[in-house]
């Protein structure tokens, strides 16, 4: 099993997503620290919208063997600065949230992760369970 960090901005559905893969009942709260889940480390969007915290998710990626980055299809604005990923010693991969609401912009959620270097892409939707068990499944080999 894969230990894995989840980085995104705020209100991307980084703790959403994490309590789908868990399969624990959906609590919306806010994450103020880096927060454990067995092999899933969650990470407050702060950590990622001020770069002072840059330093907090490489040192904290240093146990994963995998950097899972968020991008929310319903926000337009990419969240990740180009080759956001060559910060990271580990393989990257990106994961769009929020596929199945209206008025959303996957392909250039994609395109974001892409840039950011993501090596491969999942689209999922926590609320109606879209994608869940294919990262389940990658997380587990």
């Amino acid at each position: 099993m894969k230990k894995i960090i989840i980085i995104g901005s705020i209100g991307s559905g980084k703790t959403t997503l994490i309590q789908s893969l868990k399969k624990m009942n959906t609590q919306y709260k806010k994450t103020q620290a880096l927060e454990y889940y067995g092999n899933i480390i969650d990470t407050p969007g702060e950590y990622l919208e001020n770069r002072r915290y840059y330093n907090a998710l490489t040192i904290a990626s240093y146990d994963c063997d995998e950097i899972a980055l968020i991008q929310d299809s319903s926000n337009k604005r990419c969240v990740f600065p180009p080759n956001f990923a060559s910060i990271f010693t580990k393989p990257v991969i990106g994961i769009v949230t929020k596929v199945d609401k209206e008025d959303i912009y996957i392909e250039d959620s994609i395109k974001c992760l892409e840039l950011a270097g993501a090596q491969k892409i999942f689209k999922v939707s926590s609320k109606e369970d879209i994608g869940i068990k294919d990262i389940q499944n990658y997380i587990n080999d």
